[in-house]
C-alpha cells in the first residue's frame, strides 16, 4: 500500500502544481500578446490596400525572437465564412505551410466563424499546434478589428521553445521529469522488493530447517550449515548452540529421572519388606498396630506411584524436546491402545467389553488421518484419556471414542457416562496435580492417582500445535475433545 499510495498522492499533488504553473504562464503570455494587439490597432485602424505591403516591416517592432505576429483579414465585401481570411502579413516571415496549418487550426475550433459572425469580440486563446515544419506554436490571442478595409484578426503566438522547461501540451505523465522519477522510482522499489524478497525466503529457509530440526532431533543437522543469509550468520550459531543445550538437557532429565527412581524405589523396597516380619512378630489381635502397618503400606504405595509417576513426567518432558516429529496414522495408534487395555483385537467400528470394570468401548475410527508427533506422544494421550474415562464411568457403562476429520484437523473426542466434572472446574481439570477425586488413605482406590494425567495430555497435545478442552454432556456424562492439525500434505 506503501510502494502504491505514496507515488498516487506525490503526482496528483505535483500535477495539481504543474497545472497551476502553466496556467499563470499562458496567462503571461495572453497578457504579452494582448498588449502587442492592442498596440497594432492605431495602425490597422488607418491602413488601407496600398499600405498592405508594408504592414509586414511595421510588425517587426513588436515580435521579438519567440514572438510572431501574424495578421488575417477578410476584406469587406467579400463572402463570409473561413474561407474569407487571408493571410497578409507575418513577423518574422512564417512558411505557408505553417500558416495554411494554423488557419486550418483556427477554422476548427470556430474562431474564424465567430469572427465573420461578430468581428469586435476579443478570444484570448491558449491554443497550441504542431508546425509541419518542425516545431510548436502558442496561439496566445486573437484579437479581431472592423475598419473600412474589412475585419481583420490579429493572432499573437510565441514558440514553445520559449518555455522548454514547460512542457506545454504534454500530459504530464509524459513529461520528462515524470518519467525519470518514475524510472528512478521503480528501480529502487524493485531494488526493495527484492531486498524484501531476498530476507523472506532466507527467514522462510530459516523457520524450514527450524521445523525439521525440531520434528526430526538431533540428527537433521544444524542452522549454520544451511543457512545461505549472512545477516542471520549470528542468529543461526546461537540457535545450533540452544539446539545442542537443549538436546544435552533432555538426555540429562532422561539419566537423571532414571537415577531419581532406582534411588527411591531401593529404600522403599526395602521398608516394605521390613514391614512384613514386624506383621507377623504382631499378635493379630493387636488391630490398633495391624491398622498402623497398612497405613505405612498405603503411604508407600503412593510414594512409589509418585516416584513412577515423577519418572514418567521427566521421560515425557525429555521427549518433548528431543523426540523426532514424523507422520503417525492416528487412527492406527489409537487402535493399538484400546487393543492393548482390552486384550483383545480392535478395529474399525468395533465394541470391546472390559471385563474388569464392566465397560463397552465404542470406537468409531476414520483411517488415514496423519498428524505430526511420536507415537508415545499420541499413545500417551490417549491412554490418559481412557484410563480417566474407565476411572469415573459406573458399572454398565460405555466408552465412546471417536475419531473424524474436520477440515486441516483430526478431531478426536472420547466421552464417558460418567458425574461430568463442576462448569466452574472444567478448565482445571488440566492443571497439574488437580483431581476430581477425592483420596482416601484408608482406600487404594485412588491410591493411583497423582492428578497428572490430563496435565500430561494437554501438554503433548500443544506440542503438536493441537487443541484440547472438555465438555459436560446432557443429562450426564463428560466429553473430551482434541484437534490435532494434519501432517503436510495428508
Amino acid at each position: 500500500m506503501v510502494f502504491v499510495l505514496v507515488p498516487v498522492f506525490l503526482y496528483v499533488e505535483f500535477r495539481s502544481a504543474h497545472e497551476t504553473s502553466q496556467e499563470l504562464l499562458l496567462r503571461s503570455v495572453r497578457a504579452e500578446g494582448h498588449t502587442i494587439t492592442q498596440s497594432l490597432l492605431p495602425l490597422l485602424t488607418n491602413a488601407d490596400r496600398a499600405a498592405l505591403p508594408e504592414i509586414g516591416r511595421e510588425l517587426a517592432r513588436y515580435a521579438g525572437e519567440v514572438t510572431t505576429i501574424k495578421l488575417l483579414l477578410q476584406p469587406a465585401g467579400t463572402q463570409n465564412g473561413p474561407g474569407g481570411f487571408y493571410y497578409v502579413a507575418s513577423w518574422p516571415p512564417v512558411a505557408p505551410s505553417n500558416l495554411e496549418a494554423e488557419r486550418e487550426i483556427l477554422s476548427a475550433q470556430g474562431v474564424l466563424d465567430r469572427l465573420t459572425g461578430n468581428c469586435r469580440e476579443e478570444m484570448p486563446y491558449s491554443l497550441i499546434y504542431h508546425r509541419p515544419t518542425g516545431g510548436a506554436e502558442i496561439v496566445t490571442a486573437v484579437t479581431p478589428l472592423s475598419t473600412a478595409a474589412g475585419c481583420w484578426a490579429v493572432v499573437a503566438s510565441f514558440s514553445e521553445d520559449a518555455f522548454p522547461g514547460a512542457h506545454l501540451g504534454q500530459p504530464y505523465w509524459a513529461t520528462p521529469p515524470v518519467i525519470i522519477a518514475a524510472v528512478i522510482y521503480l528501480t529502487m522499489a524493485a531494488i526493495t522488493l527484492a531486498t524484501l524478497l531476498g530476507v523472506r525466503g532466507g527467514l522462510r529457509r530459516f523457520a524450514l530447517r527450524a521445523r525439521r530440526i525440531r520434528e526430526q532431533g538431533p540428527g537433521a543437522g544444524s542452522f549454520a550449515d544451511r543457512d545461505n543469509l549472512p545477516e542471520l550468520a549470528d542468529v543461526a550459531a546461537e540457535f545450533d548452540r540452544m539446539v545442542e543445550a537443549l538436546h544435552r538437557s533432555a538426555a540429562e532429565i532422561r539419566q537423571t529421572a532414571e537415577d531419581n527412581a532406582h534411588a527411591f524405589k531401593t529404600p522403599i523396597a526395602v521398608i516394605r519388606q521390613s514391614l512384613e516380619p514386624l506383621r507377623r512378630a504382631l499378635p493379630h489381635d493387636n488391630q490398633r498396630a495391624q491398622r498402623a502397618i497398612g497405613v505405612v503400606e498405603h503411604s508407600l504405595d503412593r510414594l512409589d506411584g509418585l516416584v513412577a509417576s515423577a519418572r514418567r513426567l521427566d521421560e515425557a518432558t525429555a521427549d518433548l524436546i528431543a523426540k523426532p516429529r514424523v507422520p503417525v496414522d492416528l487412527g492406527r495408534v489409537i487402535g493399538g491402545v484400546i487393543q492393548i487395555r482390552s486384550g483383545i483385537l480392535a478395529s474399525h467400528d468395533v465394541s470391546i467389553v472390559l471385563a474388569s470394570h464392566d465397560l463397552t468401548i465404542s470406537a468409531d475410527l476414520l483411517p488415514g488421518l496423519y498428524v505430526l508427533g511420536t507415537e508415545e506422544m499420541i499413545e500417551t494421550v490417549v491412554e490418559n484419556l481412557i484410563e480417566n474415562a474407565v476411572s469415573f464411568s459406573p458399572a454398565g457403562g460405555e466408552i465412546l471414542v471417536h475419531l473424524t476429520r474436520d477440515r486441516r484437523f483430526a478431531h478426536l473426542t472420547i466421552s464417558d457416562q460418567g458425574p461430568g466434572v463442576p462448569a466452574e472446574h472444567l478448565e482445571r481439570i488440566f492443571d497439574r496435580y488437580y483431581s476430581e477425586r477425592r483420596t482416601d488413605a484408608a482406600s487404594d482406590a485412588t491410591s493411583s492417582y497423582f492428578g497428572i494425567g490430563l496435565w500430561i495430555s494437554r501438554r503433548n497435545v500443544d506440542a503438536m500445535g493441537g487443541i484440547i478442552e472438555a465438555k459436560n454432556l446432557e443429562p450426564k456424562g463428560l466429553a473430551i475433545h482434541v484437534r490435532l492439525p494434519l501432517a503436510p500434505d495428508r
